[in-house]
């Protein structure tokens, strides 16, 4: 199998405080893992270490050559609640900015890139919003252009952190119908609080607690989460899962 990231002994501090210490893990080509953890846990820390927006105090993080531009070969999904709704800039704006891992982007904007971006927006159900403001979307429409900024430029990688947040059931949904698609060309890493829910589509689990716990399926009992020190308890009503965060144990 081919390894796309190779994370080793990884510990980010933020001044004195320890975000995630001593983590290591893999993510093949065709990895679809779902990263799980209680709030302040880590989670985005790892997922910002591996986009290069923090750097690491202890650890190495060895990316493969189909990961040598990491602004292109890696698509990324915010969560949507940290984007500065009042910036001035329109939907095709926002998804053709997936562009800008590449050299001269705003100058190489061909006409087959414009095309991509419309049938990406087509396929997302936003090609009608194209003109439209970001800030007046709703946030169900929002993911959507970020996913598919995160998609325009055809990654290796495709990262999201907590992609159900704000969204409309129609949506989720779709998303995840889109993700298993995706899956087969691109390895994915998601972050998500929604255990009960990723479960039915992720490959593999990361449980993050300030450590880093591997497991190698999507079928996780609680005892197991107990074993790694990840403090969510599992809850199922009737036919639905839940996820309740539980607190921690020090």
């Amino acid at each position: 199998m081919s390894v796309l990231v190779e994370i080793k002994e990884l510990t980010v501090k933020y001044g004195s405080v320890v975000a995630l210490e001593s983590a290591s893990m893999q993510i093949q080509h065709n990895d679809f893992i779902g990263v799980i953890g209680p709030n302040g846990g880590g989670k985005t820390t790892l997922l910002k270490a591996i986009l290069g927006l923090v750097s690491p105090t202890k650890g190495k993080i060895s990316f493969s050559e189909k990961l040598k531009d990491r602004g292109s070969d890696i698509g990324y999904l915010p969560q949507v609640n940290k984007f500065d709704q009042s910036f001035p800039v329109s939907v095709s704006d926002v998804v053709l900015s997936g562009f800008a891992g590449h050299e001269n982007w705003l100058r190489k904007l061909s006409s087959n890139k414009k095309q991509k971006a419309k049938q990406i927006m087509d396929e997302l159900g936003i090609l009608h919003l194209s003109r439209k403001p970001i800030g007046e979307l709703s946030g169900g429409q929002m993911q959507r252009v970020f996913l598919g900024r995160a998609l325009i430029s055809e990654p290796k990688l495709l990262i999201l952190d907590e992609p159900n947040t704000f969204v409309d059931n129609k949506f989720e949904s779709e998303l995840y119908a889109k993700l298993k698609e995706l899956n087969k060309r691109m390895a994915i890493l998601l972050v998500s609080h929604d255990l009960g829910t990723i479960t039915s589509h992720v490959k593999s689990i990361a449980c993050v607690s300030r450590n880093l716990h591997m497991h190698p399926s999507n079928v996780i009992s609680a005892k197991q989460l107990a074993a790694y020190n990840c403090p969510i308890q599992i809850i199922t009503h009737g036919e639905v899962p839940h996820t309740v965060l539980g607190t921690h144990s020090h």
